[in-house]
């Protein structure tokens, strides 16, 4: 009887001890919640508060650049439908270009595969719009958003251009602008989804405010001087290639 009351007493000890741990793992759980909401939230603030005067959301109203950088991303989504986000930009860079707000395009994309060209597939696009191709300059290493804007400054020799993409992506790229000493401006060219890809967005900010504090990344490539204008061969096969649907889901 004895050691049956004491393998009950221990029971409940152990109980009410694993019962305390669990306490203790909530509240450290909500704590460690509330701080990384406050830490998402500084840094998503900071990255608005700081960039939203330059953006702009109308051709009239936006400067005058000789350049104009149309961030990268797949013309298709997965399953074979045109990528809204794609369209919106082309159509801003066609408009600041008939506008006479930009002189040239630097397109910046992905080129990392064969049957994947971002800047190429602008090319085709731009070019069907009645821009000629004199006026585009390609830049087949904008693999991230913080790769186009470095490059437009140390490959392309751009002190200041004109962004053109959707406005939440428009805020990081000020933000590596900003940082980079590139007087930067950018068209918030419309915005068809939201949700998702912006909670994505939140996050790419802060691996931005990482890269560029903490890390110091430079771009994957630099290379040499390219200047603007210039004369760039497009090869026949690239000419020819139609894009197939990437698997990579990007907004650059």
């Amino acid at each position: 009887m004895q050691d049956r009351a004491n393998r009950r007493i221990k029971s409940k000890l152990k109980s009410k001890l694993l019962l305390k741990w669990i306490v203790k793992l909530f509240y450290a759980s909500m704590i460690f919640g509330l701080l990384s909401g406050l830490f998402l939230f500084s840094i998503n603030y900071w990255v608005t508060s700081k960039t939203s005067a330059y953006i702009f959301t109308t051709i009239d109203e936006i400067p005058i650049n000789q350049v104009g950088l149309v961030l990268g991303t797949s013309k298709y989504y997965r399953n074979g439908n045109l990528n809204q986000y794609y369209q919106a930009r082309i159509d801003g860079a066609a408009n600041l270009f008939f506008n006479n707000k930009v002189e040239y395009l630097l397109l910046s994309g992905d080129n990392r595969q064969i049957n994947y060209n971002e800047p190429i597939t602008m090319r085709k696009d731009l070019i069907s719009r009645g821009i000629d191709k004199n006026n585009i300059i390609l830049d087949y290493a904008g693999f991230r958003t913080l790769d186009s804007i470095v490059r437009a400054k140390k490959v392309f020799q751009r002190e200041s251009f004109t962004i053109i993409t959707q406005r939440f992506h428009c805020e990081r790229a000020l933000f590596i602008a900003m940082f980079e000493g590139v007087d930067a401006v950018c068209l918030a060219v419309e915005d068809p989804y939201s949700g998702p890809f912006h909670f994505r967005e939140v996050l790419a900010r802060v691996a931005a405010v990482i890269d560029l504090y903490l890390l110091g990344k430079e771009p994957y490539f630099l290379g040499p001087v390219i200047s603007i204008p210039s004369f760039q061969p497009i090869k026949p096969e690239d000419e020819n290639a139609v894009e197939m649907p990437h698997t990579r889901q990007s907004l650059n």
